[in-house]
């Protein structure tokens, strides 16, 4: 922070030395062409019957130095604000929603470190509305296919003349239909939370191997339905942390197996210290199935976005941006290795935490936070 605060005040610095060098340059060269005028006046008698005037020449020398200043300036000026025109341009330019403007870097005056934020500042902004107008597209359409489903089959209930059956089955799609709207929402709600949140409370340490093994049991149904095989080769880990915030992660990236896993096919779920680093925990989700080629597995977390186009697999596309945010902040990292009809296998690297370690970071921050505060 101090050393923020002291790079801005050397460049204010310098600018304002900029400017008197500017005015002290205008004033020496007004006072040097006033000089070679009088002097070129003189060699031809013309200044004369000026000089009987006592108080006339030092006024003629004020004015002519003041004239040729301004000549001077309105010259030079045009040059040297040029890049502030065109930067106060650009501001205009992206106040009305104009993200694709840039400016023109030149050299490496201070000018130029302006220009190079405000191109920067500029692109930011560009990319934010572009993910905007992405996520409000893909919601949009997310939102609008179940909904049409539910209509649909609202109204062929209505208007009756179905068999049991059929009455059966359209109830049956407007309640999965619906559940996937509340679940959309859920998701949607969650995910909002999570990216304004910052640090993790409600820690506390629990058996992280019999968490996997709840978060299993609790899918049963689910590979239990598609005859599919779960091996779970867990090591018994403590972890210090949110549980509840963790459950989510499992219950994605396990999920995610069972749903591109084929009927009968295997699931292994592996927990142990990372051997590259004992300050890890590792968690390891691979499994069988359909894959994904290396295009989708470099958008997968992103939100909304669905390997699989026709959707038939069901899923909204912020599973997985969730499971990521939660595992950044709890300070670790996921990655994900895949490959198209062979499977994939998620990898989860979580920090070793404990409650001294917790206090240690509050004692930092705390005497960061102090630090700031006599900083400014």
């Amino acid at each position: 922070m101090h050393k923020r605060i002291s790079d801005e005040e050397k460049r204010l610095r310098s600018i304002n030395a900029y400017v008197v060098l500017f005015v002290f340059f205008i004033m020496v060269s007004a006072g040097i062409i006033c000089v070679m005028i009088y002097n070129i006046l003189n060699a031809f008698g013309l200044m004369k019957h000026i000089e009987v005037v006592p108080m006339l020449m030092p006024l003629i020398m004020l004015c002519s130095c003041v004239i040729i200043g301004s000549i001077l300036s309105a010259m030079l000026s045009g040059i040297l604000l040029r890049p502030l025109n065109d930067l106060k341009e650009g501001l205009l330019r992206v106040s009305k929603g104009d993200f694709s403007v840039r400016l023109e870097e030149n050299g490496n005056s201070e000018l130029s470190h302006i220009q190079e934020n405000f191109n920067i500042m500029v692109k930011e902004l560009g990319n934010t509305e572009l993910f905007r107008n992405d996520f409000i597209n893909d919601f949009s359409h997310e939102f609008k296919t179940p909904m049409v489903s539910v209509y649909g089959f609202a109204k062929q209930l209505k208007k009756g003349g179905l068999t049991k059956e059929q009455e059966d089955e359209y109830i049956d799609i407007i309640i999965n239909e619906s559940q996937r709207l509340i679940n959309m929402s859920s998701n949607i709600l969650m995910l909002n939370k999570l990216e304004n949140q910052e640090i993790i409370t409600d820690k506390k340490e629990f058996s992280l191997d019999e968490e996997l093994r709840r978060c299993v049991l609790q899918l049963q149904s689910q590979w239990g339905a598609k005859n599919q095989e779960v091996i779970p080769e867990l090591c018994e880990l403590n972890y210090y942390g949110n549980s509840e915030m963790l459950k989510q992660v499992w219950l994605n990236v396990i999920g995610n197996a069972i749903k591109y896993t084929q009927d009968g096919g295997t699931i292994e779920i592996r927990l142990d210290i990372n051997p590259k680093n004992s300050n890890e925990i590792r968690v390891r989700v691979t499994d069988n199935g359909i894959g994904m080629d290396k295009a989708t597995a470099e958008r997968i977390f992103e939100k909304f976005y669905q390997g699989d186009s026709s959707h038939a697999t069901g899923g909204n596309g912020l599973g997985l941006a969730m499971v990521k945010r939660i595992v950044e902040l709890c300070g670790g990292r996921i990655r994900v290795k895949s490959e198209l009809n062979k499977g994939t296998q998620f990898t989860v690297y979580l920090p070793v935490e404990n409650k001294e370690n917790e206090k240690e970071d509050k004692k930092k921050k705390s005497l960061n936070t102090v630090n700031t505060a006599g900083l400014k």
